[in-house]
């Protein structure tokens, strides 16, 4: 760590990563396989974070092993169009049918960037409404926090982003489709689109309340607004369509990522024909990337979303998830600590709060010094959970039986030892 932290701002390439929000140094990984990691020392821990999502299948599954393996002969980066890029778009768009066009990116961060730019082009509109606590990667317009009021004109969201960048974004509370409701009827007919997580993922796990996701497809249609579902990390991880087949909306426009590249760099952005159209070189809004659709990536992404084409492999996570909620909840029980425990499928997240966590204010009312306690003797007892509070914990298919008996063993003691 102190020779990263010479060479690299804070010691690492992406800010959770220090353990800033915990305490403590982070260990430095050498190797991984199935639902564990190695670090430096020789210490096998427990993967419950799992690449922030990427890894369904767990570590160096053999099918993506062997297909990447394959790839490696022939070709690293092509600067050209490949097969490869036409195959993953055919296998989005057959598993969502909101998905009629896709533009491959190289992060999610580009494919959020992509969608409000082409929902702003398509509808001569500039207001753009987001979520307090929800992330769109790090985009200025988009790395916009809350101000004053329910629903407000944002504020930037970090130093070096100017005001005059995030003055067209909006923001309200996630959950509350009231704001949003008057919000739209002061400034609809100047919202080009709403974006948000169906399922929130960066402020902790946050679910949404039945009628809210319903309810923004209604608005957004009634004031000819666009509605973009951030499906980076929901997309292909919650259900076989991701968020948008479990909750039955239909955006028009997706951003993707994670699990389409199976553990490698990739994102995306699609919707409607008529609105991807609009995209150069087919139409006049411009978007590109010297590596989008790398072969690679895309080759890990195929490889990784055959192996979830039936119900099945959702079934298991859905199975594994509830337990772990249920086993969390009965130690926490036991011991009268306050807990709750938001899940969607396979994607979860512990809070201590004595009631329900709805939105971004709510998580952050919860006892973050507890949870640092024991995110502390997780790692201590040898299970890698994500270093903050405002991430989602992950499961895997390479989970087993007997890692999730360890998990909860691991949970209780640490939890214990902080009370």
């Amino acid at each position: 760590m102190e020779r990263a932290q010479r060479v690299m701002p804070g010691g690492v390439n992406s800010p959770v990563r220090s353990f800033r929000g915990v305490g403590g140094a982070p260990p430095f990984f050498a190797s991984a396989s199935g639902p564990y990691l190695v670090d430096l020392d020789g210490n096998r821990y427990l993967d419950m974070v799992l690449a922030y999502g990427p890894l369904i299948l767990g570590h160096l599954h053999r099918a993506v092993v062997e297909a990447l393996q394959g790839q490696l002969t022939r070709a690293e980066a092509l600067g050209g169009p490949s097969e490869l890029e036409v195959e993953l778009a055919e296998e989005v768009a057959r598993r969502m049918p909101a998905v009629e066009m896709l533009r491959l990116t190289s992060s999610g961060t580009e494919a959020a960037m992509g969608a409000v730019r082409l929902a702003r082009a398509a509808t001569r509109r500039d207001l753009i409404l987001k979520f307090d606590g929800c992330y769109h990667g790090h985009a200025d317009s988009l790395l916009a926090a809350a101000g004053s009021g329910v629903a407000t004109l944002a504020i930037p969201g970090s130093p070096g982003v100017p005001a005059g960048t995030v003055a067209d974004t909006l923001v309200a509370p996630f959950n509350d489709l009231e704001a949003v409701a008057e919000l739209f009827s002061r400034e609809g007919e100047r919202v080009a689109g709403v974006i948000v997580e169906p399922v929130a993922g960066n402020m902790g796990v946050v679910p949404p309340e039945p009628g809210f996701l319903e309810g923004l497809r209604e608005l957004t249609s009634g004031h000819g607004s666009l509605l973009i579902l951030d499906e980076v990390m929901t997309g292909f991880r919650v259900a076989l369509g991701g968020a948008q087949e479990r909750y039955g909306v239909s955006p028009d426009l997706t951003c993707l990522g994670k699990v389409i590249g199976g553990g490698l760099p990739v994102g995306a952005f699609g919707g409607r024909a008529d609105l991807m159209g609009q995209l150069a070189p087919a139409g006049p809004v411009y978007q590109a990337g010297t590596l989008s659709g790398n072969p690679l990536a895309v080759t890990a992404g195929l490889a990784t979303l055959r192996q979830l084409d039936s119900q099945l492999p959702y079934q298991r996570l859905e199975e594994m998830g509830a337990r772990l909620e249920e086993g969390m909840s009965a130690a926490a029980r036991k011991l009268g600590v306050p807990l709750r425990v938001n899940r969607v499928g396979s994607m979860l997240t512990f809070f201590f709060s004595e009631g329900p966590v709805r939105d971004y204010a709510c998580a952050r009312a919860s006892d973050l010094a507890r949870f640092s306690a024991v995110h502390r003797g997780l790692l201590e007892r040898g299970v890698f959970w994500p270093p903050s509070q405002f991430e989602a914990g992950f499961l895997s298919l390479a989970h087993t039986d007997q890692d999730l008996d360890r998990l909860l063993e691991a949970f209780s003691a640490a939890l214990s030892a902080a009370v």
